[in-house]
């Protein structure tokens, strides 16, 4: 294939005046490497899969040959009203929206308006999508795909089968993240209702095995396109890669030392879970007063618009978000994209940083890692051949206790930061846990001690992965807080709260979203002789079938095992009963008193109130 000029008046297949007057008003004056590559092979009629570098341009790929696909049939036979010509499907809302807002660009032109496009994405009623399409019609459909599966399975007024029967183009835009989200099945539901005979363009950052099968099920002898611009790198030719290693309870200080120095004016803040966000964005807005901190993430539902617009107009600003943020959306000025920790995925680490130096922008990216993580550098050039330089940071003594003295007293002040703390903190080493590259990043190698530190908690969380030995390495608050005399400044909160305790300490029971029964506190100290005593009994078992299997081998006699006792049906019986009652307390079909007097217990023998 000869190389393309770039120009877009030089195309082997010409583009209408209107779509070209439309592109120079959008100030794109040149085509980027996959546009070149993909618009002349979807206008002559080709199934595309293009991959391409985040930021190459791979909108206009596809929305460009589309245009001139419907217009071209436009000429000898007008579309109707409910006829869709062309299917766009997005893996996130953001992107979808983004899609849509260029669209419109070119269907605001007088020779375009004869097309509508529709937008269907959750956070509205599927009714409501219903009702807009059956009495506005719409030719053009800029879809995620769980909504779109709604409406062709949709029985009954819509029937949009019967409404893309005359499709010229299908779009699978962001096609590696459709999957990585788990569609795999939604989009073949959605390829069944479509007719073969149609041009279909496959978008993705990476050619995984997954978008492989499905270029196979979806598209007919399609062309392959692969664009790089340096063939040893997958990221943006001026992005500019960094990490700073630095110790567990460093990790926010690391970061808020780095955008000062940095002089930092807009950048996003990639965290592992939405609890994360929600905490850090709270605790942020008081550690950095001169900058806009917002929060993201995908459990907020019609916030993330306004969120992200706020973003975008905003002079000096850090968004902190999760992966929802990190294929395709395309925000203005972002000078540095930041990483709490490596993401789940190699891939999503090129997503990510792809978010600055987009369209020919310069751009910087920095990712911060523990020492026990340094071999994830490595790992990244071989997997994602991303190449990073390494930065050194001073961090003054005094900042740390500074900074956890901010942390604890948004918590004394608000009870609700405290439960944001506590839950982001958890989430993280849960999220930690399941990484996929646990080979390098194993949770057995954290401190948590020093992690609880970082998040400035007031004390440690109750759970399975916290060890004695962390209490040593944490730095709680100067003076200790009793953390049930923390109040809500939500008076609505403070007030259940309160009922809570009263019913805790009335009946052992604590009301949550679940009713949990919590069980009654023993001293560590006994709790970790009774340890102790469950391992010597293990211990002791693995010896005794040691030497059982080696006098077997030497052929020695050896006394038959004994036979475990037969229960009766009337122990059965009895057993059943019990936990017949078992359940009933549970219930509150009977009381504690009643469960205990039926057992036979004594006072102080009664039920564990486990959580």
């Amino acid at each position: 294939m000869p190389r393309p000029s770039g120009k877009w008046t030089e195309l082997s297949t010409p583009l209408s005046a209107p779509v070209l007057e439309v592109i120079k008003r959008l100030g794109f004056n040149k085509m980027t490497p996959v546009q070149g590559a993909t618009i002349p092979l979807l206008l002559s009629y080709k199934d595309v899969a293009a991959e391409a570098v985040t930021g190459s341009g791979k909108t206009l790929a596809f929305l460009v040959p589309l245009l001139e696909l419907l217009l071209k049939r436009k000429r000898s036979e007008a579309w109707k009203k409910h006829e869709i010509g062309a299917v766009i499907v997005s893996p996130t809302r953001e992107l979808a929206t983004q899609i849509h807002d260029v669209l419109s660009e070119f269907l605001a032109h007088d020779e375009l308006r004869c097309f509508r496009q529709k937008m269907l994405i959750g956070g509205n009623s599927v009714e409501e999508d219903v009702m807009s399409i059956l009495k506005q019609g719409a030719n053009i459909l800029v879809a995620t795909p769980g909504r779109l599966q709604d409406l062709f399975e949709r029985k009954g007024d819509l029937n949009l089968a019967a409404k893309v029967k005359n499709l010229e183009l299908l779009v699978l835009d962001e096609a590696d993240r459709l999957l990585d989200m788990g569609f795999e099945a939604t989009i073949n539901t959605i390829l069944a209702y479509l007719p073969r005979q149609r041009r279909t363009g496959l978008f993705s950052a990476t050619q995984t095995k997954e978008v492989k099968d499905l270029m196979r099920a979806g598209l007919r002898n399609p062309v392959l396109v692969s664009v790089r611009e340096k063939a040893t790198t997958s990221t943006p030719k001026l992005l500019q890669n960094y990490y700073l290693i630095v110790e567990p309870e460093q990790k926010m200080v690391a970061m808020l030392e780095f955008i000062s120095l940095q002089q930092i004016k807009k950048a996003m803040l990639f965290l592992p879970t939405c609890a994360c966000v929600e905490y850090w964005s709270v605790a942020m807005a008081a550690l950095v007063p001169s900058m806009q901190v917002l929060g993201l993430h995908g459990k907020m539902k019609s916030q993330r618009f306004g969120i992200l617009q706020s973003f975008r107009e905003a002079d000096s600003a850090l968004l902190l978000c999760t992966d929802v943020l990190a294929r395709g959306v395309d925000i203005p000025e972002v000078d540095w994209v930041l990483q709490w920790d490596p993401p789940s995925s190699a891939a999503a680490f090129v997503h990510r940083v792809g978010r600055t130096a987009r369209q020919g922008s310069e751009g910087n990216a920095l990712i911060m890692l523990l020492p026990t993580e340094d071999a994830y550098v490595d790992f990244l050039t071989r997997n994602q051949k991303v190449s990073l330089k390494e930065v050194e940071l001073e961090i003054p003594e005094a900042r740390l206790a500074e900074t956890l003295r901010t942390l604890h007293q948004l918590q004394k002040t608000d009870r609700a930061t405290f439960d944001q703390a506590n839950r982001a903190f958890v989430s993280h080493v849960q999220a930690y846990s399941k990484h996929e590259c646990n080979l390098i990043l194993r949770l057995k190698d954290l401190d948590l001690g020093k992690v609880a530190t970082s998040y400035g908690l007031l004390q440690l969380p109750r759970m399975p992965e916290m060890k004695p030995q962390f209490k040593e390495t944490f730095q709680g608050p100067e003076q200790l807080v009793d953390v049930f005399k923390l109040v809500y400044k939500d008076k609505q909160k403070q007030a259940s709260f309160q009922a809570k305790l009263k019913t805790y300490a009335e009946t052992g029971e604590w009301k949550g979203k679940k009713k949990l029964i919590r069980k009654k506190t023993i001293p560590w100290e006994q709790a970790s002789k009774a340890r102790e005593e469950r391992k010597e009994i293990r211990k002791k078992r693995r010896e005794k079938k040691q030497v059982r299997k080696a006098a077997i081998e030497a052929g020695e006699a050896v006394p038959a095992k004994k036979k475990r006792t037969k229960y009766s049906q009337e122990d059965l019986e009895e057993l059943a009963n019990d936990i017949r009652l078992l359940k009933k307390v549970k219930r509150k079909k009977i009381t504690e008193e009643e469960y205990d007097d039926k057992m036979g217990i004594k006072d102080g023998d009664g039920l564990d109130d486990s959580e």
